[in-house]
């Protein structure tokens, strides 16, 4: 009972236009580790595993693990699919999408829809503004037991976040003839 009242406060905090992205987020990330701690605070961490496939950028099938409670951004990073460097603090402030992962279509279903934000984020950084309805942030996925053997596909990077190759200075001599 006390976690559904958690879940209808969420929801209401979420709707409210005052809040700022930040405090919103703050909110509803204390709300969820504490909803997942009450859960999980009972529980060995073998309870709490959550066993997922990624598909990396080779195309190949990867058993990845996670923790209920976690994000897909964690445990990815944490199976070295995503580079921790790419992404701050897991908050959608300052996510530029470079977490973004595709989730197989049997998945989408039981997950939460995206939020404004999160949606808002993927279509600022896709080139046609349109949004691939497979496309989420892995730092807003948090895992959950019915998650388990989930499928996603790492994203490749987009040409804009590619670091530019620095190249040697050119030096031209001039020539007196």
């Amino acid at each position: 009972m006390a976690i559904a009242t958690l879940q209808r406060f969420t929801s209401r905090i979420r709707s409210t236009p005052s809040l700022s992205l930040h405090s919103k987020y703050l909110i509803f990330r204390s709300s969820a580790s504490s909803s997942s701690s009450s859960q999980s605070s009972s529980k060995k961490v073998s309870d709490r595993i959550v066993k997922l496939f990624a598909i990396d950028l080779e195309g190949k099938k990867r058993e990845i693990v996670g923790l209920s409670g976690h994000t897909l951004l964690k445990a990815l990073t944490n199976n070295g699919l995503i580079d921790p460097a790419s992404h701050r603090l897991e908050e959608i402030d300052a996510c530029s999408a470079e977490c973004e992962v595709y989730i197989a279509q049997e998945w989408l279903e039981k997950l939460p829809p995206p939020s404004y934000d999160e949606q808002y984020v993927l279509k600022r950084n896709s080139r046609a503004r349109v949004l691939n309805k497979h496309s989420r942030l892995g730092c807003q996925v948090v895992l959950t037991p019915e998650l388990q053997g989930m499928v996603v596909a790492v994203a490749e990077p987009k040409p804009w976040d590619i670091p530019l190759i620095r190249l040697q200075p050119i030096y031209f001599i001039k020539f007196k003839p």
